[in-house]
C-alpha cells in the first residue's frame, strides 16, 4: 500500500502539493479563522473535596467559589497614618468598583493586619475564569491601585489573577537549531530544508484542527504550544528519517522514483509504526480522566497523525520535484545560512529584532559574494550516505559489541544511579516563591511572608454547613479549634451573608508548596474536623492542589500500566519478536526513570537549582510526570522503532545478528542523534522560561532524550543485541501464528548488477 501510495505521490507530485496539501493547509486555516477556537481550562475533579467546598460557596457567591488572589500593602510607618490609609481605602473601594470582583479591606478585619501594622492585605475574589480574562482582569485592578505609590504606600499584586505563564518561543529556537544541526549532520540545504518545511506546513494544519476541535471538547490554551512543541520534532524527525533513507537509495543507482518508492516502503514503514507508538502513548493519558488532559492528549495525537501523513505523502511528491538536486549546496549557502541562523539564534534570546536584521544582512552580503570568490560557487561535497563501515558509528557498535557486558553493566549502572532520586518523589505544585524576585507575584509572595508568614500566601477556605452556621458561638468555637490545630497559624470566620453555608479563613503557618501544608489538609479532613462534628470542607488552591496531586499519584500507575502493555504488544507484532519489545520497554522506561530522578533531585532536593534559575526546593509539579512519561515513552519509542526496523532488516538480510547490530547502528545513528539534538534544543528552551513549572518539564524532557539518545541507543541497545544473538528474534510458533503479518522492513531494492 505504501508503495502504491509513494508512487502515486511521485507520478502527481504537483497535484499532490499544489492541489492537496496546500489547499488543504489554506483550508484549515481559513476554517479555524471562521469557527473560532474555544479553548478552555477545565482542572476541576468534582468528586474532590476542594470542589465541594467551592459548589457550596459559589451557590451563596459566585465569587467565592472562584479563585482569591491579595493585594498587599506595605508602609514604612503605620497604615493607620492617614494619609496611607486614605489611599488605601480609595484604591480598594476602586477595585470594588470592578465587576465580579469582591474584595474586603484590612481595617475591618484584624488578622489582616501584622502586628507592627506596617503590612496589611485585602483579600480579593473572582469567578472562574480564563487565562486571559484573568489577566484583562489583573490589568484593571493594578490601574485602579496605580495611585497607590505615589502616597508612599508599596502595593504588591499576589494570587492567580496576576501569575502570567510567559512560554519560551520553543518553535522559533526548534527550527533554528534543526537548521543548524541538518546542515552540519548532512552537508546539504534541501536535505535540510525538507524536513523542516513539511514540519511547518504538517503544524500549520494540526493547529487549525485542534482550533475546530476545541469546540467540541475541553482543550486548554496550551494545547497550541504542546502541538507545536511535538509536532515539530516528531514532523522533521520523521521527514529526517525518510530523506536520508531516500540519498541512499539514490546513491545506490535507483531512479529517483525507485528510491523514493524504497525509501516510503522501509522508512516510512517505520515512521507509520513509531508514529502509532507515540499515539498510543498520547492516548494513554486518557486514562487519568481528567478534561484538561484528555484535551492535551487528543490535541498532540492530531498533530502526530497529521505529521504521519505527511511525511508518507507530501514529502515523495516535494522529493521527486527536487530530484538529483537533493546534495545540492553551495559554499556561499552555506556561509549565508550560518549567518542568518546565527543572528536567529541571538534574537530569540536577547529579544532583539535588530540583531536578527544585522544576521540577515550579512547573509545576502554571503550570497552576494559568490560572485565575487569564484571558490565560494563550488559546491560542497556531500557526505557518504552508504559507507557505514568507515563511519565512527560502526566503529563504535564494534567496540560496544567487543565487551558487552562491560556496557551493559556500566550503562545500566549509570541510568539507574540516575533513576535513584525518583523513589522519593513528592507530587505537589510549586508557590510564587519560586518566581522570578521581579515579578508582582514575587514580590507580594514575599511582603506577606515578612508580615504574616509563608501559609498566608495560601489560605484554606472551610465551608460549613448544617445547624452551625446558625449559631454563632458553634461556629467561633469550631474556628478557635482550627486555629489551635498543630501547624495552623491562624484560622478566623469570615463575613458571608447566608444562613445557609459559613466560611472559616484558615492560614496555615508553612507555605503552600511545604510537605507539611499538605500534611496539615489531610490532618484537618481526616481528624480534626471529623472530632468536631461539625459539617465542613476544606478548599481553596492550595486544597485543590493537594486533591490534584494525590488523585494523579493513584492513576500514574494506570498510565504508565497501558502504555506498556499496549507498546509491548504493537512492537511484538511489529518485530515479531518477545525480547525485542520487552527490552524495548525496560530501556525506555530507564530513560523516563532518569528524567524523573534528575528533576526530583533539582527541584525536590535543590542540588544545582540555582544554575538555572529556580528559587526554592519544591514538589514534583503534579501533572509534570504523567506528561513526561508519555511523550518521552513516544518518542523514545520513535528512535527504538527507526534502529531495530534497521537491525531487523539487516538480519533478515544476512542472518548474522552481530553485523546486522552493527550496520543497523551505522544507517541510523546520525539520524537519530540529529533528531534527538533537535529535540533537546527545543525541551531545553523551556529551561529559559521564568516559570518554574516550565523550567522543570523543559530539564526532564531534555535530559530524557539526550540519555536515550546517547546511552540506551548507543550502549545498551547494541550490547543486549549482541548478548543475546539471535534469540532476539525469537517467538513461539504459536504465538507468531496468533500475532497479525506485520511488516515494518518493507522491501529493500538494490540495482542490478551489470551483465559481464
Amino acid at each position: 500500500m505504501l508503495s502504491s501510495l509513494a508512487r502515486f505521490s511521485v507520478r502527481h507530485k504537483r497535484i499532490v502539493v499544489f492541489a492537496i496539501w496546500i489547499p488543504l493547509a489554506i483550508g484549515m486555516v481559513a476554517a479555524s479563522s471562521t469557527i473560532g477556537p474555544d479553548f478552555r481550562t477545565e482542572m476541576a475533579m468534582p468528586q474532590s473535596e476542594a470542589r465541594q467546598a467551592e459548589h457550596l460557596l459559589a451557590q451563596v457567591n459566585p465569587n467565592q467559589g472562584g479563585v482569591s488572589s491579595q493585594l498587599v500593602f506595605q508602609v514604612s510607618s503605620s497604615i493607620d497614618d492617614a494619609q496611607a490609609k486614605k489611599a488605601i481605602t480609595e484604591a480598594i473601594a476602586a477595585v470594588d468598583a470592578i465587576a465580579d470582583v469582591d474584595i474586603n479591606t484590612p481595617y475591618q478585619v484584624q488578622s489582616q493586619v501584622n502586628k507592627t501594622r506596617t503590612i496589611a492585605f485585602a483579600q480579593i475574589s473572582v469567578p472562574r475564569m480564563t487565562q486571559a480574562q484573568y489577566k484583562v482582569l489583573g490589568t484593571k485592578i493594578k490601574t485602579a491601585t496605580a495611585s497607590l505609590r505615589a502616597s508612599g504606600v508599596n502595593v504588591g499584586y499576589g494570587g492567580m489573577i496576576f501569575q502570567q505563564m510567559q512560554l519560551p518561543n520553543t518553535e522559533a529556537l526548534g527550527i533554528l537549531a534543526a537548521i543548524v544541526i541538518l546542515v552540519l549532520a548532512f552537508g546539504s540545504i534541501i536535505a535540510m530544508g525538507l524536513p523542516i518545511g513539511i514540519a511547518l506546513i504538517g503544524l500549520i494544519i494540526a493547529t487549525s484542527i485542534v482550533g475546530i476541535v476545541s469546540n467540541f471538547m475541553s482543550m486548554p490554551d496550551a494545547v497550541t504550544s504542546m502541538v507545536g512543541m511535538i509536532g515539530l520534532g516528531v514532523g522533521i524527525d520523521y521527514a529526517l528519517f525518510i530523506v536520508t533513507r531516500f540519498r541512499e537509495a539514490f546513491h545506490d543507482g535507483l531512479t529517483v522514483e525507485e528510491s523514493i518508492v524504497e525509501a516510503i516502503d522501509t522508512s516510512g514503514r517505520a515512521v507509520v509504526f513509531a508514529g502509532v507508538t507515540v499515539i498510543v502513548a498520547l492516548l494513554g493519558l486518557l486514562a487519568i480522566g481528567l478534561s484538561f488532559v484528555n484535551g492535551l492528549a487528543v490535541g498532540m495525537a492530531i498533530g502526530v497523525a497529521v505529521m504521519i501523513i505527511a511525511s508518507v505523502t507530501l514529502l515523495p511528491a516535494l522529493l521527486a520535484m527536487v530530484g538529483s538536486r537533493i546534495d545540492t549546496t553551495s559554499r556561499a549557502a552555506v556561509v549565508s545560512l550560518t549567518a542568518i541562523v546565527a543572528s536567529g539564534f541571538v534574537a530569540v534570546f536577547a529579544k532583539s529584532l535588530a540583531i536578527f536584521l544585522i544576521g540577515l544582512a550579512l547573509g545576502v552580503l554571503g550570497q552576494l559574494a559568490r560572485f565575487v570568490v569564484p571558490a565560494l560557487r563550488t559546491a560542497v561535497p556531500h557526505r557518504a550516505q552508504n559507507d557505514h563501515q568507515n563511519t565512527i558509528w560502526w566503529r563504535w557498535s564494534r567496540v560496544v559489541q567487543h565487551r558487552p557486558w562491560i556496557s551493559f553493566i556500566a550503562a545500566a549502572l549509570f541510568l539507574m544511579t540516575l533513576s535513584i532520586p525518583m523513589f522519593s518523589i513528592r507530587l505537589g505544585f510549586g508557590d510564587a516563591g519560586n518566581d522570578p524576585k521581579s515579578t508582582d507575584v514575587r514580590k507580594a509572595y514575599d511582603m506577606m511572608s515578612e508580615g504574616f508568614g509563608p501559609g498566608f500566601n495560601g489560605p484554606l477556605y472551610i465551608a460549613v454547613s448544617g445547624d452551625t452556621v446558625k449559631d454563632q458561638k458553634a461556629l467561633t468555637a469550631f474556628a478557635d479549634t482550627i486555629s489551635h490545630t498543630p501547624g495552623m497559624a491562624f484560622a478566623g470566620v469570615a463575613p458571608m451573608k447566608s444562613d445557609t453555608v459559613a466560611l472559616v479563613m484558615a492560614y496555615p503557618a508553612t507555605s503552600p508548596q511545604d510537605e507539611a501544608t499538605s500534611t496539615l489538609v489531610h490532618t484537618l479532613r481526616n481528624s480534626v474536623i471529623p472530632s468536631t462534628g461539625v459539617t465542613a470542607r476544606v478548599g481553596g488552591f492550595t486544597a485543590a492542589s493537594v486533591d490534584f496531586s494525590d488523585y494523579l499519584g493513584q492513576r500514574l500507575p494506570f498510565l504508565i500500566g497501558i502504555v506498556l502493555i499496549l507498546s509491548f504488544l504493537l512492537l511484538m507484532a511489529v518485530f515479531r519478536s518477545l525480547l525485542v519489545p520487552l527490552k524495548a520497554v525496560l530501556m525506555n522506561l530507564l530513560s523516563v526513570g532518569s528524567a524523573y530522578g534528575v528533576i526530583v533531585a533539582v527541584f525536590q532536593w535543590g542540588w544545582g537549582a540555582n544554575l538555572i534559575g529556580v528559587g526554592k526546593a519544591g514538589p514534583v509539579e503534579a501533572w509534570a510526570p504523567m506528561f513526561l512519561f508519555a511523550i518521552v515513552f513516544g518518542l523514545s519509542m520513535d528512535y527504538e522503532v527507526f534502529l531495530l526496523s534497521r537491525m531487523n532488516e539487516e538480519f533478515n538480510r544476512t542472518g548474522d545478528n552481530a553485523t546486522a547490530v552493527a550496520d543497523g547502528l551505522a544507517a541510523t545513528a546520525r539520524v537519530i542523534t540529529a533528531a534527538a539534538l533537535i529535540m533537546v534544543c527545543v525541551f531545553g528552551a523551556f529551561v529559559l522560561a521564568n516559570d518554574r513549572q516550565l523550567k522543570l518539564f523543559g530539564l526532564g524532557m531534555a535530559v530524557a532524550v539526550f540519555v536515550d539518545a546517547t546511552i540506551v541507543r548507543m550502549v545498551l541497545v547494541p550490547a543486549t543485541m549482541e548478548l543475546l544473538g539471535a534469540r532476539n528474534w525469537w517467538m513461539p510458533a504459536w504465538l507468531d501464528r496468533l500475532l497479525p503479518k506485520i511488516n515494518v522492513e518493507g522491501k529493500h531494492h538494490t540495482k542490478p548488477a551489470p551483465i559481464p
